[in-house]
């Protein structure tokens, strides 16, 4: 994939957006669990009350807790409260929130910054648990031996009915008051600080009933509060992953379209000799199949691979923080679950690796079938061609269904080690929950931080088996863009001088295939002129082909130079060499759209005249003008529903539409009738005489009006002159000739 980062820095932007908002997203999701403790542990359990440092307190609890404080604690307490009289302004503000204000003193607590308020709430929370320990004596004695121990508790149980113990306690020796002290602090120190802080907190809502506060009135205003943040946040997390996954897909897509549009680009500046390495149905699969994989990657990273460190990583603190007993539950879970992916990875990873190479080729045998499908025809081979269709077809799908297998497999599979681990959470929570060591807020938002923590690491283990699938993807997209192209334009291109005569001169040319080991041209020399017809003949193979796809640089000589009026073609730039140039192919090729559109691939600006007259000259007249569309008749993809014979006359009058000073038949004339093939190349001779014409054929009757006649044999020119001259002087051209005229015709 790092070889494809050109492709992906020019979207860092839009990336480190993503990045910032997801951050959000994470912050969100983790704190929602959060919210929910709170509303349990604090909204319903607690009253809505969140600290053991009351707002407002009586004077009279004020002196009863003095009683277990130290003299530091006393003082501390003192500073951070003001007393408050009865029948004052202050006290009628606070009495619509304390009514009990009215009638008595109290103490409202000053404004604390954060030391200062956990410096108190250290100093006040024992004494208040004691003091509501005194205060449940009464009503609910065994409650209160947990708050005072059951010693105590059972020796103020016997005390007389409506007696305070306070009062008692308060008049006791100071030796006697000490080791009583001493023995409720004992007992308090053994319990654990979130079930002394509970108890705290029930002392704190106790006074508050006391001086008439409506608990339930408080308690619903604080879950409302809370609950409206919970709303906003899950919210802001909908809309941060609603932008997140649009910057991931127009990041991913932006890619993809960027890395097709390259690969296209790269492929059509391919020689023959870059086609060789590279099959047409492999480039489309890289094109098309292997660009997509990328894409989905790339949005999958930037939405998952982030995120799941971030809420993984998250949730573990948090989750920890909410009960540091427990962490060993999510790291068993998080390793059996780790287990099974790698497990998973495996056996998918070897079947990722072969999976496209395994699509290259479903996508030739369907290519070579469809584009041989009247060949298969003929030959009655539909079964064969079935057979090796439903080979690689069955090689493809049994692939899928592997790797379908065992990501199937992987659900089930955490579906039951998260169940587990919610049962083992639940399990070992409520017995902590019993022992007053854990809230149930916290086992519940526990819960919800194991939850987000397993999805975090299956998102990011699922990350690590498609990854590779991609990077090989990455890998076959790169070995396309970083293929050499063996044929490049020079540093400092040469022009050709105006006006472009168009004569083509071949200096001792030698050419061999990439790879081959011997040339298949040896030595090729000749001149063909402006105004003059150059024709070249001999057997199959002879080398024909090879030499006029030499001419617009198809293929780069081995040795010699190839010259256009004086310039070495290697000193130009391919798209100027070429525009000089008129080329048709043997088989003609049309592109889908229409006639029109077909024939100003050769000049975009020519006029309706100057292609009418084009498809008169290439004898297209007949079936173009016939036909009630005209120009505007539908052409299909590949031109399928023309003849060769009319695909051949269509691509010579794309040719003449150009008007080049070159003009390059590469056996063009092969599917036409003798009699078309007379009258074409009669108007030719008309349209061209200020043109330089080379023809390919292997019909004498084609050649024998030519000026100039080549004749090639495995790779020579062995031959050269008129149609006369060389049935005297070449051996070879007169049995081609013999072959195919009758001997009025050779006389």
């Amino acid at each position: 994939m790092k070889r494809l980062y050109p492709y992906i820095k020019p979207y860092w932007p839009l990336i480190l957006l993503a990045l910032g908002l997801l951050y959000v997203m994470a912050s969100t999701d983790l704190a929602l669990p959060d919210y929910l403790s709170q509303i349990i542990n604090i909204g319903i359990q607690q009253n809505g009350i969140d600290t053991t440092i009351p707002e407002v307190m009586r004077a009279s609890s004020l002196d009863k807790i003095a009683l277990f404080q130290s003299e530091q604690e006393r003082a501390e307490t003192l500073a951070a409260y003001e007393r408050i009289e009865p029948g004052t302004s202050a006290s009628a503000a606070l009495v619509p929130y304390y009514p009990g204000a009215s009638l008595q003193a109290v103490y409202k607590r000053n404004a604390l910054d954060a030391e200062a308020a956990a410096s108190l709430e250290k100093a006040l929370t024992k004494p208040l648990v004691i003091l509501y320990g005194f205060q449940m004596m009464q009503s609910n004695p065994q409650q209160a031996a947990s708050f005072m121990g059951p010693e105590l508790a059972a020796k103020l149980k016997a005390l007389p009915a409506g007696t305070d113990p306070l009062s008692l306690f308060s008049q006791l020796p100071e030796a006697q008051l000490t080791q009583v002290k001493l023995a409720i602090t004992q007992h308090l120190n053994s319990l654990d600080a979130m079930m002394l802080r509970q108890m705290a907190v029930r002392a704190v809502g106790n006074e508050y009933s006391v001086l008439g506060v409506n608990l339930q009135k408080n308690q619903t205003n604080y879950i409302l509060r809370i609950g409206g943040r919970m709303i906003l946040m899950a919210l802001l997390a909908v809309a941060t992953s609603i932008m997140v996954s649009y910057l991931a897909s127009r990041t991913s897509a932006g890619v993809a379209r960027d890395l097709r549009a390259a690969v296209f680009e790269k492929v059509s500046r391919f020689s023959s000799a870059e086609f060789n390495n590279f099959t047409t149905a492999t480039l489309i699969t890289r094109t098309t199949n292997d660009v997509s994989q990328v894409q989905q990657v790339i949005f999958m990273v930037i939405r998952m691979a982030f995120t799941a460190p971030m809420i993984g990583i998250g949730g573990v603190i948090r989750a920890i923080d909410k009960s540091p007993n427990m962490w060993w539950l999510i790291a068993l879970a998080v390793f059996i679950l780790l287990l099974f992916i790698m497990l998973a990875f495996a056996l998918a990873l070897p079947k990722f690796k072969v999976m496209q190479s395994l699509v290259d080729r479903l996508n030739l045998v369907i290519r070579e079938n469809l584009s041989g499908l009247m060949v298969v025809r003929a030959f009655n081979k539909q079964s064969y061609e079935e057979q090796r269709f439903d080979k690689a077809n069955q090689e493809v799908t049994g692939t899928i269904r592997f790797i379908g297998r065992v990501m199937t497999a992987m659900f089930p599979i955490i579906n039951l080690v998260m169940t587990g681990l919610s049962v083992a959470i639940i399990w070992v929570g409520a017995r902590e929950v019993a022992a007053s060591t854990l809230q149930v807020g916290n086992l519940i938002a526990f819960m919800q931080y194991s939850a987000q923590i397993m999805f975090s690491f299956m998102n990011l283990s699922m990350l690590f088996i498609f990854i590779p699938r991609a990077a090989i993807s990455g890998d076959r997209i790169a070995d396309v863009l970083e293929t050499p192209i063996q044929i490049q334009d020079p540093a400092e291109a040469k022009q050709l001088p105006e006006p472009v005569q168009g004569k083509v001169e071949f200096l001792d040319v030698d050419f061999r295939y990439p790879g081959a080991e011997m040339d298949i041209l040896h030595d090729i020399s000749f001149t063909a002129l402006p105004g003059q017809v150059t024709t070249l003949i001999g057997s199959t193979g002879s080398g024909k082909s090879t030499v006029v796809n030499l001419i617009p640089r198809f293929f780069e000589v081995s040795k010699g130079s190839i010259q256009i009026d004086g310039i070495d073609i290697r000193d130009l730039n391919q798209h100027d060499l070429r525009n000089q140039i008129g080329f048709v192919p043997q088989k003609g090729l049309l592109f889908s759209g229409t006639i029109d559109s077909n024939m100003r691939i050769g000049d975009p600006t020519a006029e309706e005249a100057a292609v009418r007259q084009a498809v008169e000259i290439a004898q297209a007249a007949d079936f173009v003008f016939n036909e009630s569309a005209g120009l505007e008749a539908e052409v299909a993809q590949g031109g399928t529903n023309f003849s060769g014979g009319q695909k051949q006359r269509l691509s010579i009058a794309r040719a003449l539409v150009k008007k080049p000073p070159i003009y390059i038949f590469d056996d063009s004339f092969s599917a036409l009738d003798f009699k078309t093939d007379a009258a074409l190349r009669q108007a030719l001779r008309k349209h061209t005489r200020n043109s330089t014409v080379l023809i390919v054929t292997q019909r004498v009757a084609t050649a024998k009006n030519s000026d100039q006649i080549l004749v090639l044999d495995n790779g020579r020119l062995i031959g050269r002159g008129t149609h006369q001259e060389l049935l005297k002087s070449c051996q070879t051209y007169h049995e081609i000739a013999s072959s195919q005229l009758s001997k009025e015709e050779l006389a």
